[in-house]
């Protein structure tokens, strides 16, 4: 057994690996996961796995038996009352609730139960909308029930002082450090009478999805029981307080025990529990507290009787059909029983403590990670103090990786590589804004700088003025292993850790991020190079083709990324997306002024006149990478011919070149665009792109030794195409272009604007009409061509001070074969 392995069951053993259970974790991975094989998931926070022998029985009971919609007498209906009612009871045993005090009403997934909660609970003026500072979104959004019927709303943070030697044993003295009071429509509502009971709301997790906090669920009794003491001097200390717990996250590893606190409101999603079904959650309601919900709409299943031409209507008086509208998901529900069989069979208690040994694991190994300066790796968020009333924390670590000065790596430079290693995991805010500011020390202005910079959920923009934005968050599930947690720590060592013997790897780590051979500068800038081929890409993300001489205008190369395709919905469609893109063929004859378009998918080309279809489709308007253009559309015979290529409904769309054209910066930093001096078409970032034939050389040495080391099983020959340059050149030594300040092609000169980021749009390949994807080209760069959260190969170029006229003119041509002059301006 690896050494490193037997030091963690020294010290977890006890916990780790269900040593009392069924199976053990290596019996469980190897015959009800073998589709990790090679794969390492840790965002169970987001969503767990479901087991293959799991989605065995739900197979097997789906087609064994037959289940009919439930609001009928039939037999196949009573078999389907059955089951859900099964189901239900399953749900209120696994939170040790009584049917004589909770009732568990079926949603289409936790946020759906809050909203149910939110629009139907009964607000008032007087009302109050309280909730802890780490919630999710979908929490924060009963804000909006409640400020729109006139009831104020404040978030808090929640402390405590333990005090020793109480007869008790420990007595916890709350205390709440309230945020501000929102109200709308204030004047409105204190000008009517204040009449009847406040009903007040107060909704924490049980285990924060941000930080893995666990709050104690004393807090529900402390709420319910001592409100007027700890809102002392609030006028939200009077009236009646219900408690609603957000367990979406909590519930797989500790479900709360409604036996022991008398939450009013749970709301859970079952794919957290165990994977599978998706779109199904429930609300787990006291039965007193349901009776005050205040449904409006109603309902298929929902009523007892009705009559269509006046206003008259019987509701049903079960909870459960009260609040479930139109027909349940009966199959999803049937399906809850297989999940559940899962985890009884291990124990929520033993599930509790496998995941919680890796969890502690990690966290230890993080942060003992020491740079060569000394300089700590890992900043983990959770809290250092007892401040915080908790009990202890969950199976999430949420953490950032800080380099050897003390700056910042991007999450989604973390995201990225663990992507190229197998390694899923999330990064951001994990729609929990509250915690997200609060651990990252973000203020209000921080927040709105960033929103004003263009930041967005789910965006690239991981670091602004020096400060990360989100986090990298690591989560386990009941099938997480000790080598899931293992290959992460070693991904973290290899990828972001400063050792005395990296110094001459040329690791992003180094002082200069990217490398280069040690001859002087001279010699390299003497060599001689020259132009070795040109291609053209003339519909964005579709193949392009190579030409030996080609003009140029006004936005570098004629007719260069001048074409994309828009989905319905607006979409700009890429390879990323759908890598079958890169089949389509084209072709100009500037002669004849005719673009030849050809697909697999196709029994006949396409040919698109380059002057006069135009006139068959009309204008709109493109957002691409920050910035908005007009374009020009084409016919339905068009339009339909590339749906068919690509195998979606889309137009081709073409960039307008008239006078009147629109280029508008939709945020201050013009999103990824590096050009902002010159006309670019549908380019991601500048008009020219430039690779070097002696770079990738280099880059298929690397790959070559990767695969002789071990680290890759098969050999991989990556052409110089793969990168999509526009200008493929040949001499000097690998990545002197990145020195390149400027150069002179022919007569025509150009400015570098420095590296290219490159994405995985590299790792497609297509062969024989086929197209795959893998790990290479971008692993074995991201080993060596990192600078500052980029990986950078080839250069993007500018062409230098060019007018409209240089169409016109007959020495505004590339050719292949001409010499190119690096620095020669």
């Amino acid at each position: 057994m690896d050494p490193e392995k037997e030091e963690f069951l020294k010290e977890f053993g006890a916990d780790y690996g269900y040593p009392n259970g069924p199976k053990s974790i290596d019996q469980i991975r190897a015959t009800e996961f073998k589709r990790l094989d090679g794969l390492v998931y840790l965002d169970h926070a987001g969503s767990t796995l479901y087991s293959e022998l799991q989605m065995e029985a739900v197979c097997r009971d789906l087609t064994t038996n037959v289940y009919g919609n439930p609001h009928s007498q039939s037999d196949s209906s009573s078999a389907t009352c059955e089951i859900v009612r099964e189901a239900r009871q399953q749900v209120l045993e696994y939170f040790n609730a009584s049917p004589k005090d909770y009732k568990c009403i079926f949603t289409s997934g936790a946020s759906a139960a809050l909203k149910l909660v939110g629009e139907a609970f009964p607000w008032s003026q007087k009302s109050c909308f309280m909730y802890t500072m780490e919630n999710h979104n979908s929490v924060l959004g009963i804000r909006e029930y409640a400020l729109s019927q006139g009831a104020a709303a404040f978030a808090v943070d929640i402390e405590e002082t333990v005090h020793h030697g109480v007869s008790n044993g420990i007595a916890a003295s709350v205390s709440l450090s309230q945020h501000q009071i929102q109200r709308r429509n204030e004047e409105k509502f204190l000008e009517e009478e204040l009449i009847g009971e406040a009903y007040n709301l107060f909704a924490f997790p049980s285990e924060c999805n941000f930080s893995g906090l666990r709050f104690s669920l004393d807090l529900v009794k402390i709420i319910k029981e001592d409100s007027e003491k700890i809102l002392e001097g609030s006028p939200f200390c009077n009236g009646r307080w219900m408690v609603l717990v957000d367990a979406a996250k909590g519930c797989a590893t500790e479900p709360p025990d409604l036996s022991k606190y008398p939450v009013d409101f749970v709301v859970i999603s079952f794919y957290k529990i165990f994977g599978y079904p998706t779109g199904l959650g429930a609300l787990i309601a006291r039965n007193d507290a349901a009776k005050l919900l205040k449904k409006t709409y109603f309902s298929g299943g929902t009523v007892a009787a009705t009559i269509a031409d006046i206003d008259f209507v019987k509701r049903r008086e079960g909870i459960e059909e009260l609040f479930e509208d139109g027909t349940a998901p009966f199959l999803s529900i049937a399906s809850i029983r297989h999940g559940f069989k899962i985890l009884n069979s291990l124990t929520i208690s033993a599930i509790g403590r496998h995941t919680a040994a890796l969890a502690t694991y990690l966290r230890k190994m993080l942060l003992a990670l020491r740079h060569e300066n000394g300089a700590s790796v890992c900043k983990i968020y959770k809290s250092d103090s007892l401040k915080v009333l908790c009990r202890e924390w969950g199976p999430i670590v949420s953490f950032n990786l800080k380099r050897p000065d003390g700056s910042w790596f991007g999450y989604r430079e973390v995201e990225k590589l663990s992507s190229l290693s197998g390694i899923q995991l999330r990064t951001g805010c994990f729609c929990n804004p509250g915690a997200c500011a609060k651990y990252l020390g973000l203020s209000h202005l921080d927040l709105r700088s960033n929103m004003e910079a263009g930041h967005v959920c789910w965006d690239d923009y991981d670091i602004l003025n020096g400060k990360p934005t989100g986090a990298v968050r690591v989560s386990f599930g009941y099938m997480s292993s000790y080598e899931d947690a293992k290959k992460f720590i070693d991904f973290v060592k290899s990828s972001f850790v400063s050792l005395p013997n990296q110094t001459g790897l040329g690791y992003h780590l180094r002082e200069r991020s990217i490398p280069f051979p040690d001859k002087g500068l001279e010699s390299r800038f003497t060599s001689s190079f020259f132009l070795k081929s040109i291609t053209i890409y003339p519909i964005k993300s579709c193949a392009g083709f190579s030409i030996e001489r080609w003009p140029l205008s006004i936005s570098g190369l004629r007719y260069d990324h001048e074409w994309l395709l828009k989905s319905l919905t607006g979409e700009i469609l890429t390879q990323k997306k759908l890598p079958e893109m890169c089949l389509i063929s084209t072709s100009i004859d500037l002669h004849r002024g005719i673009m030849f378009v050809e697909s697999p998918r196709c029994k006949e080309g396409l040919q698109i006149n380059l002057k006069s279809d135009l006139q068959s489709g009309g204008r709109e308007e493109v957002d691409l990478y920050g910035q908005r253009y007009e374009a020009q559309g084409y016919s339905n015979e068009v339009n339909n011919w590339f749906s068919l290529a690509i195998g979606r409904t889309c137009c081709l769309l073409r960039y307008s070149m008239s006078n009147d054209y629109l280029l508008l910066n939709k945020c201050k930093n013009g999103g990824m665009r590096r050009d902002m001096q010159s006309r670019v078409t549908f380019a991601n970032e500048a008009q020219f792109l430039l690779i070097s034939e002696e770079s990738v050389s280099d880059l298929n040495k690397r790959i070559s030794s990767n695969v002789q080391t071990g680290a890759f099983k098969m050999p991989v020959q990556i052409n110089p195409m793969r990168f999509r340059p526009n200008l493929v050149i040949s001499g000097g030594e690998p990545y002197v272009e990145d020195e390149w300040r400027n150069l002179k092609i022919g007569n025509k000169y150009f400015t570098s604007l420095g590296g290219c980021n490159r994405c995985q749009m590299i790792n497609i390949v297509h062969t024989a009409g086929r197209v795959q994807k893998s790990n290479e080209p971008l692993a074995t760069l991201a080993s060596y061509r990192r600078s500052k959260g980029k990986i950078l190969f080839g250069i993007l170029l500018r062409l230098h001070e060019i007018n409209d006229e240089v169409e016109q003119e007959t020495d505004s041509w590339l050719q292949a074969g001409q010499e190119i002059h690096p620095n020669s301006f």
